[in-house]
Protein backbone atom coordinates (compact mmCIF):
# COMPACT_ATOMS: atom_id res chain seq x y z
CA UNK A 1 0.00 0.00 0.00
CA UNK A 2 1.28 3.68 -0.58
CA UNK A 3 0.84 6.74 1.90
CA UNK A 4 2.28 9.65 2.19
CA UNK A 5 5.08 10.21 4.07
CA UNK A 6 6.03 13.78 6.22
CA UNK A 7 9.85 13.06 7.55
CA UNK A 8 9.92 16.75 9.60
CA UNK A 9 13.28 18.09 9.77
CA UNK A 10 15.49 15.83 12.46
CA UNK A 11 14.69 12.57 10.48
CA UNK A 12 16.93 14.13 8.26
CA UNK A 13 19.81 15.38 10.82
CA UNK A 14 19.88 14.11 14.30
CA UNK A 15 17.63 11.30 13.75
CA UNK A 16 18.59 9.95 11.04
CA UNK A 17 18.58 5.99 12.49
CA UNK A 18 15.02 6.46 13.35
CA UNK A 19 14.42 7.40 9.51
CA UNK A 20 16.75 4.82 8.37
CA UNK A 21 14.86 1.98 10.33
CA UNK A 22 11.60 3.19 10.16
CA UNK A 23 11.89 3.25 6.26
CA UNK A 24 13.27 -0.42 6.07
CA UNK A 25 10.47 -1.89 8.38
CA UNK A 26 7.77 -0.15 5.99
CA UNK A 27 9.54 -2.07 2.97
CA UNK A 28 9.29 -5.16 4.88
CA UNK A 29 5.77 -4.92 5.77
CA UNK A 30 4.70 -3.85 1.91
CA UNK A 31 4.33 -0.07 2.58
CA UNK A 32 5.67 2.33 0.75
CA UNK A 33 6.25 5.22 2.29
CA UNK A 34 5.60 8.19 -0.72
CA UNK A 35 7.95 11.54 0.72
CA UNK A 36 5.81 14.94 0.22
CA UNK A 37 7.22 16.72 -2.22
CA UNK A 38 8.46 20.33 -1.17
CA UNK A 39 7.59 19.80 2.49
CA UNK A 40 8.45 22.29 4.54
CA UNK A 41 9.05 22.48 8.43
CA UNK A 42 5.76 22.27 10.14
CA UNK A 43 6.67 24.79 13.15
CA UNK A 44 7.69 22.16 16.18
CA UNK A 45 8.40 22.86 18.79
CA UNK A 46 8.17 26.38 19.28
CA UNK A 47 6.43 28.29 16.66
CA UNK A 48 3.03 28.28 18.29
CA UNK A 49 4.35 29.65 21.21
CA UNK A 50 5.40 32.69 19.22
CA UNK A 51 2.84 33.10 16.66
CA UNK A 52 0.02 31.14 16.57
CA UNK A 53 -0.59 32.26 12.29
CA UNK A 54 2.55 31.33 11.31
CA UNK A 55 2.03 28.15 13.05
CA UNK A 56 -0.89 27.56 11.41
CA UNK A 57 0.55 28.73 8.14
CA UNK A 58 3.77 26.59 8.32
CA UNK A 59 1.50 23.03 8.73
CA UNK A 60 -1.35 24.40 6.83
CA UNK A 61 1.01 24.13 3.95
CA UNK A 62 1.95 20.75 4.23
CA UNK A 63 -1.67 19.66 4.11
CA UNK A 64 -2.03 21.36 1.59
CA UNK A 65 0.58 19.80 -0.34
CA UNK A 66 -0.51 16.21 0.55
CA UNK A 67 -4.23 17.05 -0.02
CA UNK A 68 -2.80 17.26 -3.57
CA UNK A 69 -1.76 13.49 -3.31
CA UNK A 70 -4.76 12.45 -2.21
CA UNK A 71 -3.45 9.77 -0.21
CA UNK A 72 -3.32 9.09 4.12
CA UNK A 73 -0.71 10.97 5.95
CA UNK A 74 1.98 9.17 8.31
CA UNK A 75 4.16 10.81 10.30
CA UNK A 76 6.58 9.10 12.31
CA UNK A 77 7.73 12.00 15.03
CA UNK A 78 5.10 12.86 17.28
CA UNK A 79 5.61 16.43 17.32
CA UNK A 80 5.31 17.20 14.12
CA UNK A 81 1.78 14.90 14.34
CA UNK A 82 0.72 17.42 16.78
CA UNK A 83 1.46 20.36 14.91
CA UNK A 84 -0.70 18.84 11.72
CA UNK A 85 -3.10 17.50 13.97
CA UNK A 86 -3.75 20.42 15.47
CA UNK A 87 -4.06 22.21 11.82
CA UNK A 88 -6.16 19.76 10.78
CA UNK A 89 -8.56 20.71 13.42
CA UNK A 90 -7.94 24.53 13.26
CA UNK A 91 -8.46 24.92 9.44
CA UNK A 92 -11.09 22.34 8.73
CA UNK A 93 -14.97 22.46 10.57
CA UNK A 94 -17.54 24.94 10.71
CA UNK A 95 -15.34 27.53 11.93
CA UNK A 96 -12.56 27.16 10.31
CA UNK A 97 -8.96 29.89 10.49
CA UNK A 98 -7.43 30.98 7.82
CA UNK A 99 -3.73 30.00 6.92
CA UNK A 100 -3.76 31.29 3.66
CA UNK A 101 -3.79 27.57 1.96
CA UNK A 102 -7.63 26.62 1.18
CA UNK A 103 -7.62 23.02 2.85
CA UNK A 104 -10.20 20.60 2.94
CA UNK A 105 -9.03 18.41 4.62
CA UNK A 106 -10.79 14.51 4.17
CA UNK A 107 -7.77 11.99 4.84
CA UNK A 108 -6.41 10.15 7.63
CA UNK A 109 -3.02 11.48 9.39
CA UNK A 110 -1.65 8.72 11.60
CA UNK A 111 1.40 8.87 13.96
CA UNK A 112 3.38 6.01 12.96
CA UNK A 113 3.19 3.84 15.54
CA UNK A 114 -0.96 3.96 15.75
CA UNK A 115 -0.58 3.27 11.71
CA UNK A 116 1.89 -0.15 12.13
CA UNK A 117 -0.40 -0.96 15.67
CA UNK A 118 -3.78 -1.73 13.04
CA UNK A 119 -4.38 -5.54 13.09
CA UNK A 120 -3.22 -6.14 9.39
CA UNK A 121 0.07 -5.27 10.49
CA UNK A 122 0.53 -6.77 13.69
CA UNK A 123 -0.81 -10.20 12.05
CA UNK A 124 2.33 -9.53 9.54
CA UNK A 125 4.69 -9.03 12.28
CA UNK A 126 4.25 -12.08 14.01
CA UNK A 127 4.07 -14.21 10.81
CA UNK A 128 7.42 -12.75 9.88
CA UNK A 129 9.43 -12.51 13.22
CA UNK A 130 12.83 -14.61 12.67
CA UNK A 131 14.22 -13.49 16.33
CA UNK A 132 11.98 -13.45 18.59
CA UNK A 133 12.54 -10.84 21.16
CA UNK A 134 12.74 -12.87 24.51
CA UNK A 135 14.54 -11.60 27.04
CA UNK A 136 13.59 -7.85 26.65
CA UNK A 137 11.74 -6.34 29.24
CA UNK A 138 10.39 -3.34 27.56
CA UNK A 139 8.60 -0.26 28.84
CA UNK A 140 7.07 1.77 25.88
CA UNK A 141 7.25 5.30 26.76
CA UNK A 142 4.97 7.42 24.11
CA UNK A 143 5.87 11.07 25.91
CA UNK A 144 3.26 13.74 25.83
CA UNK A 145 2.83 14.88 22.44
CA UNK A 146 1.10 11.86 20.04
CA UNK A 147 -1.93 11.60 22.32
CA UNK A 148 -2.40 15.12 23.79
CA UNK A 149 -4.96 16.75 23.38
CA UNK A 150 -7.59 13.91 22.53
CA UNK A 151 -9.76 16.55 20.86
CA UNK A 152 -6.97 17.40 18.22
CA UNK A 153 -5.02 14.02 18.06
CA UNK A 154 -8.55 11.97 18.33
CA UNK A 155 -6.94 9.45 20.78
CA UNK A 156 -9.11 7.08 22.88
CA UNK A 157 -6.96 6.82 25.92
CA UNK A 158 -4.46 9.51 25.42
CA UNK A 159 -3.18 8.43 29.00
CA UNK A 160 -3.06 4.86 28.40
CA UNK A 161 -1.91 4.66 24.84
CA UNK A 162 -1.30 0.93 23.81
CA UNK A 163 0.11 1.06 20.03
CA UNK A 164 3.35 0.45 21.14
CA UNK A 165 2.54 -2.08 23.52
CA UNK A 166 0.75 -4.25 20.89
CA UNK A 167 3.67 -3.86 18.15
CA UNK A 168 6.06 -5.07 20.58
CA UNK A 169 4.15 -7.99 22.35
CA UNK A 170 3.98 -9.41 18.57
CA UNK A 171 7.65 -9.64 18.13
CA UNK A 172 8.33 -11.47 21.42
CA UNK A 173 9.29 -8.25 23.69
CA UNK A 174 7.96 -8.53 27.60
CA UNK A 175 5.90 -5.10 27.82
CA UNK A 176 5.71 -4.21 31.69
CA UNK A 177 3.11 -2.07 32.95
CA UNK A 178 4.13 1.24 34.17
CA UNK A 179 2.27 4.69 34.69
CA UNK A 180 4.28 6.66 33.53
CA UNK A 181 3.59 6.10 29.34
CA UNK A 182 2.78 9.91 29.18
CA UNK A 183 4.78 12.20 31.36
CA UNK A 184 6.93 14.70 29.63
CA UNK A 185 10.57 14.50 29.13
CA UNK A 186 11.62 17.75 29.27
CA UNK A 187 11.73 18.03 25.77
CA UNK A 188 13.89 20.87 24.14
CA UNK A 189 14.19 22.45 27.43
CA UNK A 190 17.26 20.69 27.41
CA UNK A 191 18.93 23.85 25.87
CA UNK A 192 17.85 26.59 28.79
CA UNK A 193 16.63 24.20 31.74
CA UNK A 194 18.73 21.23 32.23
CA UNK A 195 17.77 20.84 35.75
CA UNK A 196 14.08 20.40 34.89
CA UNK A 197 14.70 17.81 32.23
CA UNK A 198 17.73 15.44 34.16
CA UNK A 199 15.13 15.54 36.79
CA UNK A 200 12.23 14.62 34.88
CA UNK A 201 14.31 12.06 33.34
CA UNK A 202 15.72 10.69 36.05
CA UNK A 203 12.67 9.79 37.50
CA UNK A 204 11.71 7.77 34.20
CA UNK A 205 14.67 6.03 34.58
CA UNK A 206 13.90 5.54 38.04
CA UNK A 207 10.24 4.06 37.21
CA UNK A 208 11.10 2.04 34.35
CA UNK A 209 13.57 -0.02 36.30
CA UNK A 210 11.34 -0.63 39.11
CA UNK A 211 8.66 -1.55 36.97
CA UNK A 212 11.41 -4.52 35.79
CA UNK A 213 12.55 -3.30 32.28
CA UNK A 214 15.77 -3.99 30.93
CA UNK A 215 15.12 -0.95 28.40
CA UNK A 216 12.47 1.92 27.13
CA UNK A 217 11.35 1.43 23.99
CA UNK A 218 10.35 5.30 22.48
CA UNK A 219 8.84 6.50 18.98
CA UNK A 220 9.64 10.12 19.60
CA UNK A 221 13.18 11.36 18.51
CA UNK A 222 13.11 14.58 21.07
CA UNK A 223 12.09 11.41 23.57
CA UNK A 224 15.14 9.36 22.30
CA UNK A 225 17.65 11.89 22.65
CA UNK A 226 16.90 13.16 26.22
CA UNK A 227 16.85 9.73 27.27
CA UNK A 228 19.63 7.81 25.20
CA UNK A 229 22.28 10.98 24.78
CA UNK A 230 22.54 12.64 28.04
CA UNK A 231 21.83 9.01 30.29
CA UNK A 232 25.37 8.97 31.55
CA UNK A 233 25.51 12.94 32.82
CA UNK A 234 21.94 12.01 34.33
CA UNK A 235 22.45 9.11 36.19
CA UNK A 236 25.86 11.38 37.33
CA UNK A 237 24.06 14.22 38.91
CA UNK A 238 21.38 12.61 40.31
CA UNK A 239 23.52 10.22 41.95
CA UNK A 240 22.26 6.91 40.26
CA UNK A 241 23.61 3.86 38.28
CA UNK A 242 21.32 2.29 35.95
CA UNK A 243 22.02 0.78 32.01
CA UNK A 244 18.86 1.56 30.14
CA UNK A 245 18.90 1.30 26.52
CA UNK A 246 16.52 3.46 24.54
CA UNK A 247 15.04 2.20 21.23
CA UNK A 248 13.06 3.04 18.29
CA UNK A 249 10.57 0.68 18.45
CA UNK A 250 10.67 0.54 14.70
CA UNK A 251 14.81 -0.65 15.39
CA UNK A 252 13.07 -4.07 17.21
CA UNK A 253 10.82 -4.50 14.79
CA UNK A 254 13.76 -4.45 12.13
CA UNK A 255 15.68 -7.15 14.84
CA UNK A 256 12.76 -9.35 15.24
CA UNK A 257 12.57 -9.52 11.61
CA UNK A 258 15.70 -10.57 10.59
CA UNK A 259 16.74 -7.29 8.67
CA UNK A 260 20.60 -6.76 7.67
CA UNK A 261 21.09 -3.06 8.60
CA UNK A 262 19.04 -3.53 12.42
CA UNK A 263 22.35 -3.88 14.16
CA UNK A 264 23.65 -0.89 12.61
CA UNK A 265 21.15 1.27 13.83
CA UNK A 266 20.93 0.13 17.12
CA UNK A 267 24.51 0.47 17.28
CA UNK A 268 24.43 4.44 16.96
CA UNK A 269 23.26 5.06 20.29
CA UNK A 270 24.96 6.24 22.96
CA UNK A 271 23.98 3.88 25.62
CA UNK A 272 25.00 1.00 23.59
CA UNK A 273 22.59 -2.19 23.71
CA UNK A 274 25.12 -4.95 22.73
CA UNK A 275 25.68 -5.76 25.95
CA UNK A 276 21.79 -6.53 26.88
CA UNK A 277 21.65 -7.94 23.61
CA UNK A 278 24.19 -10.25 24.40
CA UNK A 279 22.83 -11.23 28.19
CA UNK A 280 19.05 -12.17 25.96
CA UNK A 281 20.73 -14.03 23.57
CA UNK A 282 19.98 -11.49 20.72
CA UNK A 283 24.00 -10.51 20.06
CA UNK A 284 25.08 -10.93 16.48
Amino acid sequence: MKVTYYPGCSLEGTARDYAASLNAVCRALGVELIELQDWNCCGATAAHAIDHQAALALAGRNLALAEKEGRDLVVPCPLCFNRLKTAAWALTGDKPKSSGYPLQWARKIYDLADFLAQQRFLKLMASMVRHPLNGLRAVCYYGCMASRPPKVTGASNCENPTSLDRILSQVGVEVKPWSYKTDCCGASHLIARRDIVFKLAGRLYDKAMEAGANCMVVSCQMCQANLDLYQDKILQELGLSYYLPIFYFTELIGLALGLSEARQWVGSHFVPPARLLAEVGLAP
